[in-house]
């Protein structure tokens, strides 16, 4: 296999995956580019995980075929599990361990050659030498998520899948763990990031939402947003909330938001929507002005409009 002939690291065609009588994941296709990140997002209980799953690997697929890093999907798992760094949402490592012995650790489980080598390289890459010997129970959420993406740089991966890494994590470390994601990016990896978080999805190179197992949009930012059609008007000033719901059953009006001081009116119907905005706020002191949709509006747009058909499975 030479993945250099490969143009996507991940390119797989309707996937999917039933536990029982429910359809986890629905006919899902998508393709990740080098040195990209992609980011995978939907409500819990979409169907990330288990496509992400199926992408590497961890789990074979009912129909649907496809390749991650050149490999067959289905039959060289093996040989994609050796190949990616896998990022689960729990911390998995062990807390009465130092920070180089878990390293050490996961190298032994790779049977890595010149495993202290490679456990300086990370603990350095990552900026962890300092606290190299500091117990694993004793770190901040934002130190042991940097453990956990060394331990998946460990073995040298070409693709990186991240399953909502920085859930639980504090802001700053946040910012700082995508700064790393995408200087890694900058090197040729590629990454698969499941997020909640609207300024993490806004730093990737391109988004793929996924709700009850079915891809529901997908492509750049500005595509994404673009693909659903909505228009925007902000309102300000007071009682938003009981306006919001007012303007919730009325024609033109898609969905009312509050965010902040402000009201945020969409619908696909541009010229309905400016006539019930105005009728709303006449002989009022609330303000209004046309606003580009945002990507939050279109994702809650999306949740919104998509029908949970079996459950909180993920």
């Amino acid at each position: 296999m030479n993945d250099d002939a490969h143009q996507y690291v991940i390119d797989v065609h309707d996937l999917n995956k039933r536990f029982g009588n429910k359809h986890v994941v629905n006919n899902v296709s998508l393709q990740v580019g080098r040195g990209e990140i992609f980011g995978f997002l939907g409500p819990n209980g979409s169907g990330k995980t288990t496509s992400i799953r199926l992408m590497c690997g961890l789990l074979t697929p009912d129909s649907g075929s496809g390749t991650c890093l050149g490999y067959d999907i289905v039959r060289e798992s093996e040989q994609i599990k050796r190949n990616v760094g896998y990022m689960t949402q729990r911390f998995s490592y062990w807390e009465d361990l130092t920070i180089r012995e878990n390293l050490d650790f996961v190298a032994r489980i790779y049977q890595m050659r010149n495993r202290r080598e490679a456990v300086d390289r990370s603990l350095e890459s990552l900026g962890l030498q300092t606290r190299a010997n500091q117990l694993t129970g004793s770190l901040s959420g934002g130190w042991k998520q940097r453990l956990a993406l060394a331990a998946c740089m460990l073995h040298e991966p070409k693709l990186l899948l991240l399953d909502e890494p920085t859930a639980g994590v504090d802001p700053t470390a946040r910012r700082d763990f995508w700064e790393e994601l995408h200087r890694l990016a900058a090197t040729g990896i590629s990454v698969l990031v499941s997020t909640h978080y609207m300024d993490e999805a806004e730093r990737c190179h391109k988004l793929a939402y996924i709700a009850y197992g079915k891809m529901l949009a997908r492509g750049t930012a500005s595509e994404v947003i673009e693909s659903q059609g909505l228009s925007t008007w902000s309102i300000h000033g007071e009682h938003l909330s009981k306006l919001s719901e007012q303007l919730r059953t009325t024609p033109g009006v898609d969905q009312t938001v509050v965010f902040g001081s402000a009201l945020h009116v969409s619908g696909r119907d541009h010229e309905a929507l400016e006539t019930a905005v105005r009728h709303a706020v006449a002989g009022t002191s609330l303000r209004i002005e046309p606003i580009g949709t945002g990507l939050e509006d279109v994702f809650i747009y999306l949740m919104s409009h998509s029908k949970d058909n079996f459950g909180a499975q993920s």
